[in-house]
């Protein structure tokens, strides 16, 4: 293609990201392709803004995966999470004490640990805004217009903290058209939602807004053994409006803002003590059920009947409110080239109660609060520095504040112990940015970028453990007699780097390109805020990481198949791992919690995704994904062996050993047909089957306890459109074969295991009709 056609192409493309809807998906982009999926013979282009520009997929020289808005409705999908298992190499979860916050992990790189100071690898955006959080981070999806997600180091146009990768989520924005959509849902477990979205012109071609309002409602799907209450119920309502102001051709602006309202049930945590350990129970010791670990020898398994306990004493509360506001204006065709400004702010908070051992005693339940907020802002300027260079450059600012209190009551270990962790952060980032193309001929581009970062963390991190003569205590401790407290001095300290990326594609025939990249990225240093004495609170330094990427993304047979492969070696360094320790502090035992700089890794694997339309109708997807993440050095003493006799503990170095959340297979295969059904009706069935291999979850060494199973997940569904497309009704099913699955298991030793439950079948019916 000559350089001048890339330019129109570029033009047209940014004008399709704006007004036309994504209908098919590039090659493994869904596990269930969507109705149309054909562009006049062949597959559809895709068009994405992974490189925060507007290109067509099988342009962008790296690894990433786009799943259309219509694929999320066919699957049911209210949150981040339902992609589990449907995209290659990333792993969607959260802790079954926490359930709001995020567990992201892409090719082996992400972070095990639920509260905001170990930060994040993998950064979730939301409409160009990066979402600092993990907690309220696994996103309602209702009115997507697309997810796009980004396989390996991002850090030179998206920053620090994605070194694992990005999951870009577009919404959709005003059109200036009036046109709206409604959809209901009822489902087992009682579920119910009521969705609608309306655009409307306010100023004919002048100002148009959008409004958007989701609600969904169920009940839990495990059984509370103390009075056979539903446990984990979900309430979720999402308010959401925008205005776009288009005075010209050159300049546009568009106000957001959403408000979520969560209700859910307080979060479920089911006993995985084996016999012995201090918080087991059975049903023939305590009249309980029985838990999914029954010998420490063996993997834990799922049970046919989900069951936990809750402590009447306990609230059934997971209460979150989430606030923001975006304001995005572009120029075009300035003198310094297009430019882009995005200011963001965004406040959460969040109380929950949790049940931790699953029993009727109160033996360890917690009440977790949190508040955080966000302000960002972003310029950002695309120009043609000749005719065949072009230029993306920008600065970004960010700064956080988030205050956590958590209070455990510590029965199991004595009556009325108790301990309250405070943490109080401040974070502030500043980092400039460019990244340029250049097209020595028609058929090669080389690209290359840079970001300097300056991050600066401040963190104010206390711990008082007390205890009650009576045996009974609230959760902030009051009454009681003082055994220890922690409270180091404000700690603050500052990092900077610098980031790149080299690489170079090449068009090797028509619509089939090769491309390799060498990225450089780095997740910041930071603090410990759940500290168990002075040392914990740290600081811990960057870790920083180096992908060497080649691929080929090839439109084959007259654009009927379509076939995309990734390759990747990654060089990971100063690992932030967080562990928990014991050491003796005036001759008693006390428990620490750290972030090391302890490890290194090596980390290898493929992505291979196909699509293919054999015939008028019919669309096939596949995946296949390969991962070998294995520690390169990791000195580690195992808690188990620091005894007084031997404080320092054992050490080994676990090289050779598998990373956490990183199985080693993962696979798709979806179909999709659409039946004509008269003149104008027809009938559109989807069938999709994921696997992802054996893994070991939320722990340093993998025992058979922290082992995850497994998982095969077939979903399917079927719309009935009998006019046109304005109205459809369906069934759909997920988790066709009532397969039952743990999602995640903590190990304590000698205490217990925090487990929980993946979601059973769900099945339900859905209409939808837009105007």
């Amino acid at each position: 293609m000559p350089i001048h056609g890339r330019k129109t192409c570029a033009a047209l493309l940014a004008s399709c990201a704006i007004t036309m809807p994504l209908h098919a998906q590039p090659a493994g982009a869904s596990t269930m392709p969507e109705a149309s999926s054909a562009q006049g013979d062949g597959l559809q282009d895709i068009v994405v803004t992974a490189q925060k520009r507007a290109e067509n997929l099988q342009n962008v020289p790296i690894s990433v995966t786009a799943v259309g808005g219509s694929t999320v409705q066919n699957l049911q999908i209210t949150t981040l999470q339902g992609l589990y298992g449907k995209v290659p190499n990333i792993q969607l979860n959260n802790f079954s004490n926490t359930p709001n916050s995020a567990v992201i992990t892409i090719r082996g790189i992400g972070v095990i640990e639920p509260d905001p100071y170990a930060g994040n690898t993998v950064s979730i955006v939301i409409d160009g805004v990066p979402q600092y959080f993990s907690m309220g981070a696994l996103v309602d999806l209702y009115d997507v217009e697309r997810i796009e997600i980004l396989r390996g180091p991002q850090g030179t146009l998206f920053g620090a903290n994605t070194t694992g990768g990005v999951v870009n989520i577009v919404t959709n924005q005003p059109s200036g058209t009036f046109g709206g959509k409604v959809e209901t849902t009822y489902g087992n477990w009682k579920r119910f939602d009521i969705k609608g979205a309306l655009d409307f012109p306010i100023v004919g071609d002048l100002l148009a807004g959008k409004v958007t309002v989701a609600h969904t409602q169920r009940d839990g799907y495990v059984t509370n053994a103390v009075d056979g209450s539903d446990m984990g119920s979900r309430n979720v309502t999402i308010y959401r409006g925008a205005l776009k102001f288009t005075p010209s051709a050159d300049f546009d602006a568009t106000l957001g803002g959403e408000y979520v309202r969560a209700r859910n049930g307080a979060p479920i945590v089911v006993n995985g003590a084996y016999p012995g350990e201090a918080l087991y129970l059975a049903s023939g010791t305590d009249g309980m059920y029985a838990g999914p670990c029954q010998s420490p020898s063996s993997r834990c398994k799922a049970p046919d009947k989900y069951r936990s306990a809750r402590n009447a004493d306990i609230p059934d509360d997971s209460d979150m409110n989430s606030y923001k506001v975006n304001l995005a204006a572009n120029w075009r065709n300035t003198a310094l080239g297009d430019l882009t400004s995005i200011t963001a702010y965004k406040s959460f908070n969040l109380l929950e109660y949790t049940d931790q051992d699953g029993a009727t005693a109160s033996f360890f339940p917690a009440r977790r609060y949190t508040k955080g907020r966000q302000f960002s802002q972003e310029l950002r300027s695309a120009f043609d520095l000749a005719d065949n260079i072009n230029v993306v450059t920008g600065l970004f600012y960010l700064d956080t504040h988030y205050m956590h209190d958590q209070g455990n009551k510590l029965n199991f270990a004595a009556p009325g112990l108790f301990n309250r962790n405070l943490q109080d952060q401040d974070n502030h980032s500043v980092s400039g940015f460019a990244q340029a193309y250049y097209h020595p001929t028609d058929r090669l581009q080389v690209q290359g970028g840079i970001r300097y970062s300056y991050e600066k963390t401040s963190m104010l991190a206390s711990s008082v453990t007390s205890i009650s003569p009576t045996g009974a205590t609230d959760f902030f401790g009051t009454g009681t007699n003082l055994i220890s407290s922690v409270s180091p001095a404000r700690a603050t300290k500052s990092w900077r780097n610098v980031g790149w990326k080299l690489g170079a594609d090449y068009e090797i025939a028509d619509r089939t390109m090769i491309y390799a990249s060498w990225a450089r990225g780095f997740k910041s240093g930071g603090f410990v805020g759940r500290i168990g004495i002075p040392q914990d609170l740290g600081p811990f330094d960057p870790e920083k990481i180096d992908t060497f990427e080649g691929g080929i993304k090839a439109d084959l047979l007259d654009r009927k198949v379509r076939l995309n492969l990734s390759a990747f070696y990654t060089n990971y360094r100063d690992m932030q791992i967080a562990q928990i320790y014991f050491t003796e502090i005036g001759g008693v035992p006390v428990q620490g919690n750290t972030i090391l700089n302890a490890g290194s890794a090596h980390i290898k694997g493929f992505e291979f995704e196909a699509t293919a339309l054999p015939m008028a109708g019919l669309t096939l997807t596949g995946s296949l994904a390969y991962l070998n993440a294995k520690y390169a050095d990791f000195p580690y003493t195992d808690p188990l062996t620091i005894s007084p006799a031997n404080p320092e503990g054992v050490e080994t170095n676990l090289k050779g050993a598998r990373l956490q959340n990183s199985p080693r297979w993962s696979a798709t295969a979806a179909i999709n047909y659409t039946l004509p059904l008269g003149d104008r009706g027809k009938a559109v069935f989807n069938l999709s089957y994921s696997y992802v291999a054996e893994k070991y979850f939320t722990a340093v060494l993998n025992t058979p306890r922290t082992t995850i199973q497994p998982t095969h997940l077939a979903d399917g569904n079927v719309d009935f459109y009998p006019f046109n497309d304005k109205f459809s009704i369906g069934l759909w099913g997920r988790n066709l074969f009532d397969k039952r699955y743990l999602v995640s298991c903590y190990d304590s030793p000698g205490l217990t295991g925090f487990c929980g439950y993946a979601p059973p079948r769900e099945y339900g019916v859905t209409s939808k009709i837009s105007f």
